[in-house]
Formats: C-alpha cells, sequence, structure tokens
C-alpha cells in the first residue's frame, strides 16, 4: 500500500471515530459535562504518560543532536501560517475579531492527536519522536504567540502562568531526562529480567503505557462530541471558512515545505525520509480542535472556529495524503 494511501485510510480511520463522537453528543451518551472531563483527563493524563512512554522509548543523544531543529521548525511553520492567515483576513474584510481568529485558526494546526498515529504508521519512532519534538516547540509558540494573534495585544500574566503549567511539556523535558541519563530505561517494559527493580520498573512502564494508549481514541471521541456541541450549519461563515480551510491546508503546508526544503538546500544539510514526510504531514494538518476552546476563552470567533474545524478535518482527507504523495518527489 502507498504512503499516501496508509494516510488516507489512518485519517478516515479517525474521522470516523470523531463521528462516533458526533453521534454521541448529539444522542446525549457524550453530554458536555463528560466530554469537558474527558478532554481535562487526556491532556492532564493520558497525553503525559504517552508522551513519557514515547520519549523514553525513542530519544537517545543521537536522536536528540540530529533532530535539534524541530521545535525551531515549529516556530517557523506556525508563523508562516499565520502570515498566510493575515493576508486571508484581510481579503475578506472581516471584523477585527473574526480577523484575528482567521489568523489564529490557520496558524494553528492539530499537530499532535492526528498526525501522530498517522506518522507511527509509517515510520515508528522516528516519526513519533519528530511530533513530540514538534509538540514542544509548538506549545511555546501557541501560549506566546499564538495567544497574542488571538488577543491582538500583550499577553497576561495568566497565560505564562498557563504555560509553565503545561504538563505536557513538563513531561516531555522528564521523558527525554530519563532517556539521556538513563539509557537503560528503554529497556523498560520490554526486559526479561528477574531482578525485583526492573520488575517495578517494567510495571511503572507498563501502567503508563496503558494509560498512554488510551490517549488517540478519547481525544477523537471528545473532539466529535465537541463538534457535535458546538457546529451547527446555519451558523457556517461559508466564505470565511473555505478561506481558512484553503489557508489552512493548502497555503500554509506549501510554504513550510518550500521553506524546509530551501533551508536544506541553502545549508546543505539532508533530512531522512522519515523526517521530511513526518514534517509535511504536520504542517498539512487541519485547525486544531483546542482553537474552539481557545476562541471562547480569548474573546474570539467561535462560530467560525467550530465551523473551520469541522470543515477543515473533513477536506484533510483529500489534501493531507496528496501532499504526502507529492511531497515524495522533493526528498
Amino acid at each position: 500500500m502507498h504512503q499516501s494511501q496508509i494516510v488516507f485510510l489512518k485519517i478516515a480511520v479517525m474521522f470516523m471515530v470523531m463521528v462516533v463522537g458526533w453521534w454521541a453528543s448529539r444522542r446525549d451518551y457524550m453530554t458536555p459535562a463528560l466530554t469537558k472531563a474527558l478532554g481535562i483527563l487526556v491532556v492532564q493524563l493520558t497525553f503525559p504518560c504517552l508522551i513519557i512512554v514515547q520519549m523514553i522509548g525513542t530519544v537517545n543523544p543521537a536522536a536528540l543532536s540530529r533532530g535539534w531543529w524541530i521545535p525551531l521548525f515549529a516556530l517557523v511553520s506556525i508563523v508562516l501560517a499565520a502570515w498566510a492567515g493575515r493576508l486571508g483576513g484581510a481579503f475578506f474584510g472581516l471584523n477585527p475579531v473574526s480577523r484575528r481568529t482567521f489568523t489564529f485558526l490557520v496558524a494553528i494546526p492539530n499537530w499532535v492527536f492526528l498526525p501522530l498515529p498517522i506518522v507511527e504508521d509509517l515510520y515508528g519512532g522516528d516519526g513519533v519522536r519528530f511530533v513530540l519534538l514538534y509538540n514542544f516547540g509548538a506549545q511555546f509558540v501557541l501560549w506566546s504567540f499564538g495567544i497574542r494573534l488571538l488577543q491582538g495585544g500583550k499577553l497576561g500574566l495568566s497565560v505564562w502562568r498557563t504555560l509553565l503549567g503545561n504538563v505536557g511539556i513538563w513531561a516531555t523535558l522528564g521523558g527525554a531526562a530519563v532517556a539521556l541519563f538513563f539509557p537503560g530505561a528503554a529497556r523498560l517494559g520490554h526486559s526479561q529480567s528477574s531482578s525485583g527493580l526492573w520488575i517495578f520498573g517494567d510495571g511503572i512502564m507498563g501502567t503508563l503505557k496503558m494509560i498512554g494508549d488510551l490517549t488517540i481514541p478519547l481525544s477523537l471521541l471528545a473532539t466529535g462530541a465537541q463538534l457535535g456541541a458546538m457546529v451547527k450549519t446555519s451558523d457556517f461563515q461559508w466564505r470565511p471558512l473555505a478561506g481558512v480551510t484553503t489557508a489552512r491546508l493548502l497555503v500554509a503546508p506549501v510554504l513550510a515545505i518550500f521553506f524546509l526544503k530551501g533551508a536544506m538546500m541553502v545549508t546543505g544539510a539532508s533530512l531522512t525520509e522519515a523526517e521530511f514526510i513526518s514534517a509535511v504531514v504536520v504542517v498539512s494538518m487541519p485547525v486544531a480542535i483546542s482553537c474552539a476552546l481557545f476562541a471562547e476563552r480569548f474573546d474570539g470567533d467561535g462560530a467560525l472556529s467550530a465551523s473551520s474545524i469541522f470543515g477543515s478535518t473533513l477536506v484533510s482527507l483529500v489534501t493531507v495524503p496528496g501532499l504526502v504523495f507529492i511531497s515524495h518527489w522533493l526528498i
């Protein structure tokens, strides 16, 4: 099966899980309170467990020395996308609030929960490590540059407090530290040792892995349920929605891909297929589900946010496999 077909199939499966969440929300099987609780559970518990397990299993000094550029690429790709979003918002003549929201939606892709299972299927630990390192850089960009985009002003102290309290960032740092300072930790969960200490470590790692494996299905169900509660076709702003979808799924990834390719040509650096295609997958993702929550919290356009998440996720079934297919010619 060609990689673009694998990508299409993976996105289709995830989209169907989201549809189940949507249906469950419409049938009141997943109430707003349950959906909110699931979202908190994923962000505060299951995802950090997933990060710790994956960082310990995939990170080593050689990998970090090679992948140092990935968090910086997250910064550049989001800034390029924001530039495209700013031009798009001006083109559609939106009011100031909708224009800032338009820019924010184009800038912030779903860089973790959708691409993680895709690149894991394609490249295993190499793909997972790329997404987690990208996430590390993108989290800082989101809570600084991203919030400034949405608010159109200075950042409050509460934003910095939230950033420093981000469990995902500390899980990334902690997992990387364990992997670097205790290289043998990568064997935890796979060792055959009868030593009491190793058995205890295997048990801890097995527990973290079992909890972490819940991240993707729970996040997709919660996403679908959130969309079911938020999205009404009567609220769709069709022209801005088309603009956000086009800029997020085509313009922003093309800018990021050409920047990456140009940087490779200028510096003479070379990337592995896993690194390059993983980068393509991440920057090609639809609008992040969290954008609706940020728009609500920071006085953005909630209706445009919700409809853009749904529309861009649906259209990404076509655009992401297409960009992956075309990008193989650029490696």
